[in-house]
Protein backbone atom coordinates (compact mmCIF):
# COMPACT_ATOMS: atom_id res chain seq x y z
CA UNK A 1 0.00 0.00 0.00
CA UNK A 2 1.11 3.74 -0.97
CA UNK A 3 -0.09 5.57 2.10
CA UNK A 4 -1.95 8.05 -0.24
CA UNK A 5 -4.84 8.38 2.32
CA UNK A 6 -2.74 8.70 5.65
CA UNK A 7 -4.35 10.60 8.29
CA UNK A 8 -7.62 11.03 6.27
CA UNK A 9 -11.06 10.24 8.52
CA UNK A 10 -13.69 8.84 5.41
CA UNK A 11 -17.47 7.90 6.18
CA UNK A 12 -19.12 4.98 3.10
CA UNK A 13 -22.09 4.47 3.16
CA UNK A 14 -23.32 0.71 3.03
CA UNK A 15 -19.81 -0.44 3.21
CA UNK A 16 -21.03 -3.28 5.24
CA UNK A 17 -20.90 -5.17 1.73
CA UNK A 18 -19.91 -5.31 -1.74
CA UNK A 19 -18.57 -1.95 -3.24
CA UNK A 20 -18.68 -0.13 -0.14
CA UNK A 21 -17.39 -2.97 1.88
CA UNK A 22 -14.30 -3.37 -0.02
CA UNK A 23 -13.79 0.38 -0.44
CA UNK A 24 -13.66 1.09 2.79
CA UNK A 25 -11.09 -1.60 3.87
CA UNK A 26 -8.85 -0.40 1.03
CA UNK A 27 -9.27 3.01 2.60
CA UNK A 28 -7.74 1.68 6.15
CA UNK A 29 -4.69 -0.29 4.07
CA UNK A 30 -3.98 3.36 2.64
CA UNK A 31 -4.27 5.13 5.85
CA UNK A 32 -7.61 6.03 6.67
CA UNK A 33 -9.66 5.99 9.48
CA UNK A 34 -13.57 5.12 8.53
CA UNK A 35 -17.08 5.23 9.68
CA UNK A 36 -18.86 1.87 8.52
CA UNK A 37 -22.35 2.40 8.17
CA UNK A 38 -24.99 -0.32 7.85
CA UNK A 39 -28.58 -0.51 7.13
CA UNK A 40 -29.30 -4.62 8.52
CA UNK A 41 -26.57 -6.12 8.09
CA UNK A 42 -24.46 -6.04 11.52
CA UNK A 43 -22.45 -8.48 10.81
CA UNK A 44 -20.83 -7.76 7.50
CA UNK A 45 -20.36 -4.37 8.87
CA UNK A 46 -18.35 -6.17 12.24
CA UNK A 47 -16.27 -8.05 9.37
CA UNK A 48 -15.68 -4.84 7.33
CA UNK A 49 -14.25 -2.83 10.97
CA UNK A 50 -12.67 -5.46 12.18
CA UNK A 51 -10.19 -5.91 8.21
CA UNK A 52 -9.51 -1.75 8.84
CA UNK A 53 -7.97 -2.68 12.64
CA UNK A 54 -6.16 -5.42 11.37
CA UNK A 55 -4.63 -2.57 8.96
CA UNK A 56 -3.83 -1.08 11.80
CA UNK A 57 -6.25 2.15 11.61
CA UNK A 58 -9.37 3.24 13.55
CA UNK A 59 -13.11 2.04 12.51
CA UNK A 60 -16.49 3.12 13.94
CA UNK A 61 -19.65 1.21 13.28
CA UNK A 62 -23.11 2.94 12.42
CA UNK A 63 -26.18 2.14 11.78
CA UNK A 64 -29.16 4.60 10.07
CA UNK A 65 -31.51 4.49 6.98
CA UNK A 66 -29.85 7.09 4.74
CA UNK A 67 -33.82 7.76 3.48
CA UNK A 68 -34.86 9.22 6.55
CA UNK A 69 -33.26 12.84 7.44
CA UNK A 70 -32.93 13.05 11.02
CA UNK A 71 -31.23 9.25 10.77
CA UNK A 72 -28.53 10.59 8.53
CA UNK A 73 -27.99 13.66 11.15
CA UNK A 74 -27.73 11.20 13.82
CA UNK A 75 -25.40 8.69 11.82
CA UNK A 76 -23.41 12.35 11.26
CA UNK A 77 -22.82 13.15 14.51
CA UNK A 78 -22.15 9.89 15.91
CA UNK A 79 -19.42 9.85 13.34
CA UNK A 80 -17.81 13.32 13.95
CA UNK A 81 -18.07 12.81 17.63
CA UNK A 82 -15.68 9.66 17.27
CA UNK A 83 -13.52 11.32 14.68
CA UNK A 84 -13.86 14.89 14.78
CA UNK A 85 -13.71 15.31 11.59
CA UNK A 86 -14.39 13.86 8.67
CA UNK A 87 -12.36 14.32 5.06
CA UNK A 88 -14.00 11.99 2.78
CA UNK A 89 -17.82 11.39 2.26
CA UNK A 90 -18.41 7.70 -0.39
CA UNK A 91 -21.99 7.49 -1.24
CA UNK A 92 -22.22 3.79 -1.85
CA UNK A 93 -25.60 2.72 -0.05
CA UNK A 94 -28.65 1.82 -2.51
CA UNK A 95 -31.56 -0.40 -3.75
CA UNK A 96 -32.00 -2.33 -6.91
CA UNK A 97 -34.21 -1.89 -9.89
CA UNK A 98 -37.90 -3.13 -8.89
CA UNK A 99 -38.17 -5.03 -12.18
CA UNK A 100 -41.29 -4.38 -12.48
CA UNK A 101 -42.62 -1.91 -15.64
CA UNK A 102 -43.84 1.99 -15.12
CA UNK A 103 -47.39 0.97 -15.75
CA UNK A 104 -47.66 -1.49 -12.55
CA UNK A 105 -45.12 0.66 -10.23
CA UNK A 106 -46.63 1.24 -7.20
CA UNK A 107 -46.16 4.67 -5.70
CA UNK A 108 -44.55 3.21 -2.55
CA UNK A 109 -42.05 0.84 -4.53
CA UNK A 110 -40.65 3.93 -6.35
CA UNK A 111 -40.20 6.19 -3.39
CA UNK A 112 -37.94 3.27 -1.52
CA UNK A 113 -35.73 3.70 -4.31
CA UNK A 114 -35.74 7.29 -5.42
CA UNK A 115 -35.52 8.10 -1.40
CA UNK A 116 -32.60 5.86 -0.74
CA UNK A 117 -30.59 6.07 -4.17
CA UNK A 118 -31.16 10.12 -4.22
CA UNK A 119 -32.52 11.33 -1.52
CA UNK A 120 -29.60 9.69 0.36
CA UNK A 121 -26.95 10.95 -1.48
CA UNK A 122 -28.92 14.58 -1.34
CA UNK A 123 -28.90 14.11 2.83
CA UNK A 124 -25.60 12.58 2.95
CA UNK A 125 -23.84 15.29 0.93
CA UNK A 126 -26.05 18.07 2.43
CA UNK A 127 -24.48 17.66 5.86
CA UNK A 128 -20.86 16.54 4.67
CA UNK A 129 -20.69 20.17 2.98
CA UNK A 130 -22.08 21.87 5.85
CA UNK A 131 -19.29 20.15 7.86
CA UNK A 132 -16.22 21.08 5.71
CA UNK A 133 -17.83 24.37 5.26
CA UNK A 134 -17.33 24.98 8.60
CA UNK A 135 -14.04 23.45 8.99
CA UNK A 136 -12.90 26.07 6.18
CA UNK A 137 -13.33 23.79 2.83
CA UNK A 138 -12.02 20.95 1.32
CA UNK A 139 -13.11 17.17 1.32
CA UNK A 140 -13.61 14.64 -1.07
CA UNK A 141 -17.54 12.87 -2.15
CA UNK A 142 -17.36 10.06 -4.12
CA UNK A 143 -20.72 8.54 -5.29
CA UNK A 144 -21.68 5.18 -6.18
CA UNK A 145 -23.92 5.61 -9.46
CA UNK A 146 -24.09 2.94 -12.65
CA UNK A 147 -24.02 2.71 -15.91
CA UNK A 148 -27.72 3.19 -15.88
CA UNK A 149 -27.65 6.67 -14.99
CA UNK A 150 -27.17 6.82 -18.76
CA UNK A 151 -28.44 3.32 -19.72
CA UNK A 152 -31.83 2.52 -19.55
CA UNK A 153 -33.68 -0.84 -19.21
CA UNK A 154 -37.20 -1.59 -19.39
CA UNK A 155 -38.03 -2.87 -15.86
CA UNK A 156 -35.52 -0.24 -14.41
CA UNK A 157 -37.15 3.12 -14.55
CA UNK A 158 -37.22 3.89 -10.63
CA UNK A 159 -33.25 2.55 -10.09
CA UNK A 160 -32.36 4.36 -13.68
CA UNK A 161 -33.99 7.57 -12.71
CA UNK A 162 -32.39 7.66 -9.51
CA UNK A 163 -29.18 7.37 -10.96
CA UNK A 164 -29.48 9.71 -12.93
CA UNK A 165 -30.60 11.98 -10.57
CA UNK A 166 -27.33 11.40 -9.06
CA UNK A 167 -25.66 12.13 -11.90
CA UNK A 168 -26.97 15.78 -12.45
CA UNK A 169 -27.08 16.14 -8.24
CA UNK A 170 -22.90 15.94 -8.65
CA UNK A 171 -22.90 17.78 -11.33
CA UNK A 172 -24.31 21.00 -9.66
CA UNK A 173 -22.49 20.20 -5.98
CA UNK A 174 -19.25 19.90 -7.93
CA UNK A 175 -19.92 23.32 -9.62
CA UNK A 176 -21.55 24.71 -5.90
CA UNK A 177 -18.11 23.40 -3.66
CA UNK A 178 -15.28 24.01 -6.11
CA UNK A 179 -14.66 27.71 -4.43
CA UNK A 180 -14.27 25.46 -1.19
CA UNK A 181 -11.96 23.22 -2.87
CA UNK A 182 -14.08 19.82 -2.41
CA UNK A 183 -14.19 17.44 -5.69
CA UNK A 184 -17.05 15.78 -5.96
CA UNK A 185 -16.84 12.89 -8.54
CA UNK A 186 -19.07 9.45 -9.68
CA UNK A 187 -18.13 5.83 -10.03
CA UNK A 188 -20.25 4.22 -12.26
CA UNK A 189 -19.66 0.54 -12.57
CA UNK A 190 -21.07 -2.07 -14.92
CA UNK A 191 -21.83 -5.39 -13.75
CA UNK A 192 -20.11 -5.89 -10.19
CA UNK A 193 -20.41 -9.09 -8.01
CA UNK A 194 -21.99 -8.16 -5.61
CA UNK A 195 -25.18 -8.95 -3.35
CA UNK A 196 -26.68 -6.77 -6.36
CA UNK A 197 -26.12 -9.24 -8.39
CA UNK A 198 -26.16 -12.69 -6.49
CA UNK A 199 -27.69 -14.85 -8.84
CA UNK A 200 -24.37 -14.52 -11.10
CA UNK A 201 -22.53 -15.38 -7.93
CA UNK A 202 -24.30 -18.31 -7.59
CA UNK A 203 -25.02 -19.71 -10.74
CA UNK A 204 -22.20 -20.02 -13.13
CA UNK A 205 -23.91 -20.73 -15.86
CA UNK A 206 -25.92 -17.78 -15.28
CA UNK A 207 -22.59 -15.66 -14.92
CA UNK A 208 -21.54 -16.84 -18.51
CA UNK A 209 -24.84 -16.02 -20.11
CA UNK A 210 -24.80 -12.24 -18.50
CA UNK A 211 -21.66 -11.08 -19.62
CA UNK A 212 -21.68 -11.89 -23.29
CA UNK A 213 -22.78 -8.53 -23.43
CA UNK A 214 -19.79 -6.99 -21.79
CA UNK A 215 -16.91 -6.88 -24.32
CA UNK A 216 -14.17 -8.04 -21.64
CA UNK A 217 -16.42 -10.81 -20.71
CA UNK A 218 -16.53 -10.70 -17.38
CA UNK A 219 -18.41 -8.90 -14.55
CA UNK A 220 -16.16 -6.88 -11.79
CA UNK A 221 -14.38 -7.45 -8.57
CA UNK A 222 -15.87 -5.08 -5.97
CA UNK A 223 -11.96 -4.44 -5.01
CA UNK A 224 -11.32 -3.53 -8.43
CA UNK A 225 -13.91 -0.02 -7.91
CA UNK A 226 -12.38 0.39 -4.12
CA UNK A 227 -8.56 1.34 -5.88
CA UNK A 228 -10.64 4.15 -8.52
CA UNK A 229 -12.29 5.25 -5.36
CA UNK A 230 -8.70 5.24 -3.52
CA UNK A 231 -7.63 7.40 -6.61
CA UNK A 232 -10.57 10.04 -6.40
CA UNK A 233 -10.39 10.25 -2.49
CA UNK A 234 -6.62 11.05 -2.55
CA UNK A 235 -4.59 13.76 -3.93
CA UNK A 236 -3.70 12.64 -6.83
CA UNK A 237 -7.32 13.85 -7.88
CA UNK A 238 -7.16 17.39 -7.11
CA UNK A 239 -7.60 18.45 -10.29
CA UNK A 240 -10.77 15.93 -11.21
CA UNK A 241 -14.31 17.00 -10.45
CA UNK A 242 -18.01 17.49 -11.32
CA UNK A 243 -16.63 13.72 -13.67
CA UNK A 244 -17.98 10.02 -14.01
CA UNK A 245 -15.50 7.57 -14.07
CA UNK A 246 -16.81 4.38 -15.39
CA UNK A 247 -16.26 0.43 -15.01
CA UNK A 248 -18.02 -1.46 -16.94
CA UNK A 249 -15.77 -4.00 -19.18
CA UNK A 250 -16.28 -1.61 -22.55
CA UNK A 251 -20.59 -2.66 -21.80
CA UNK A 252 -21.21 1.03 -22.65
CA UNK A 253 -19.60 0.76 -25.76
CA UNK A 254 -20.83 -2.34 -26.57
CA UNK A 255 -24.53 -0.82 -26.61
CA UNK A 256 -25.09 0.14 -30.45
CA UNK A 257 -24.01 -2.89 -31.63
CA UNK A 258 -26.19 -3.96 -34.22
CA UNK A 259 -27.85 -1.37 -34.94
Amino acid sequence: MTGRLDGKKALITGSDSGIGQATAIEFGREGADVVVHYLHDHAGANHTKAEIERAGRRAVVVQGDISVEHQVDAMFDEALAEFGTLDILMNDAGVDASGIPVADLDTETWDRCIRTNLYGMFFCSRRFVRHRRDAGGGGRIINITSVHQEVARAGGADYDASKGGMLELAKSLALEVAPMRMNVNNIGPGMVLTPFNQEAIDNPDYLHEQVQSIPWKRAAEPGEIAKLAVFLASDDADYVTGSTYFMDGGLMQNQGQGA
